[in-house]
């Protein structure tokens, strides 16, 4: 599997977009720097008045991928190389512990209102431009491995009975497991040593996450932490609880 990062414009924008319409769009805008008027209405405005919100941030995001066009075209170009030289390992390994990549490349979008954007059983991904060149590496990891856990979910476990946000939960876990319990992998990012933390944004999957350490740790093969953590996933995140 390679890496190929590429600037777009529309990209960030549509995703922006989308981010300020979810559920947690509040959270999603503090580190956007928009305005409050804009944002409110991208989420809350329908027709004519979402049209005009959208062009408003279309040419925001115009205007900054043009003012900041010089860090950003470093940004994909240091991002790029840093990827590089540990790209072979790394896809190889992953697909050791878990299974085959079903895409032979993934696209890395740079981004300026996202951090980071993962993908629903595909293979484009987004990355802000705004970190150290080597430093990018475990949350643009992290991001590719929860499209990865996606797309191994919808084609292999199709008949789980998770719904998306199960789904989505083990998918985030995935990729903190591989992140950070991993040595063959976080060996990309010896300077990170948060491990498998769980003080990050989403609490609700916390009780989840610690249930999946120890299986994670004592699996005998992928298969089998993959069906413990639907079993564990209907138990403590259940469809009510979310």
């Amino acid at each position: 599997m390679r890496l190929e990062f590429k600037i777009d414009p529309h990209y960030d924008f549509k995703m922006t977009v989308h981010m300020l319409r979810g559920k947690d769009w509040e959270y999603r805008a503090k580190s956007m720097g928009l305005s409050k008027d804009l944002v409110k209405r991208i989420n809350s405005c329908v027709g004519r008045e979402l049209k005009e919100a959208e062009k408003k941030l279309e040419d925001i995001v115009a205007n900054i991928f043009k003012d900041f066009s010089v860090d950003i075209e470093r940004a994909k170009s240091g991002y790029q190389k840093s990827w590089d030289l540990v790209i072979d390992e790394f896809s190889n390994t992953v697909a050791d512990i878990s299974v085959p990549w079903f895409y032979d490349k993934y696209i890395v979008n740079i981004t300026n209102f996202n951090r980071g954007i993962s993908n629903w059983d595909g293979n484009i991904i987004g990355r802000w431009w705004r970190e150290d060149f080597d430093k990018q590496r475990r949350i643009t990891a992290h991001e590719i491995l929860l499209a990865h856990f996606y797309t191994i979910h919808r084609r292999l476990y199709e008949d789980s009975g998770l719904d998306r946000e199960q789904i989505w939960a083990l998918s985030e876990i995935f990729a903190f497991a591989l992140t950070g319990l991993e040595p063959r992998i976080n060996k990309f990012w010896l300077w990170d040593t948060k491990g498998y933390y769980t003080n990050h944004n989403y609490p609700q999957i916390v009780d989840l996450q610690n249930a999946l350490k120890e299986p994670y740790l004592s699996r005998k093969n992928f298969n089998e932490y993959i069906l413990k953590g639907i079993i564990l996933a209907k138990k403590l995140f259940p469809v009510s609880k979310h």
